[in-house]
């Protein structure tokens, strides 16, 4: 079982990372359709991707082919494995539904909000109603609380784009999402992910 793939990301080709994990080894890795944009800004440098693996195909008659989904952080991954134990939900129709941050998608069923769930591709009525009855009060550790959700949204592009790598750091991610406006706050002149987070680092040193 592949769980983890580290790497350079050598280029996007639509919603799949194609990552070179050295000796010779490059792996396509499918990944949410929010997270495409966010990725594809990071072609040429290192990245971490949590993973899992499965088989797209027809078993019985011999016809499958190995696939890879890749994740910014565990706790994305693990909602996906919830997600699509929703029934008519797989893996490939849940990549292009999570067209928004998992947080806010979690969100969304812990409100039993079907209208914004029918507003992601792939998810009409039936399946958003499906999606509330059967994950409703299932996926709590990952909705932020409402006023988490709104701040991360509030976020610009960069901004999120720090919390992202600082969540594949180890931070969990309302604490990334904290750091980061912390940062904001007192130097908002920073405009690149890579400035956000060396000076959210001198923040948890006690630096100015």
């Amino acid at each position: 079982m592949i769980v983890r793939i580290t790497g350079r990301l050598e280029e996007v080709r639509g919603a799949a990372a194609i990552v070179d994990a050295g000796s010779g080894l490059w792996y396509e890795v499918l990944v949410p359709a929010c997270d495409v944009e966010r990725i594809g800004r990071r072609v040429g440098q290192d990245i971490v991707l949590h993973t899992i693996h499965y088989l797209e195909g027809d078993p019985a008659h011999g016809h499958v082919t190995p696939r890879l989904v890749g994740f910014l952080s565990e706790s994305d991954r693990d909602f996906f494995r919830v997600f699509t134990t929703v029934k008519g939900i797989g893996a490939r129709k849940a990549l292009r539904a999570l067209a928004k941050p998992v947080a806010e998608v979690a969100a969304a069923i812990n409100a039993k909000d079907g209208r914004f769930l029918t507003a992601l591709p792939e998810i009409g009525k039936r399946t958003a109603e499906t999606i509330i009855a059967e994950l409703h009060g299932k996926v709590d550790d990952f909705a932020g609380a409402p006023g988490e959700v709104a701040s991360a949204a509030q976020l610009s592009e960069p901004a999120q784009e720090a919390v992202a790598v600082l969540v594949q750091l180890g931070e969990r991610r309302p604490d990334a999402a904290a750091l980061v406006e912390r940062v904001l706050a007192v130097a908002p002149e920073l405009t690149t992910p890579e400035q956000i987070i060396q000076h959210a680092y001198k923040l948890k040193a006690g630096g100015a």
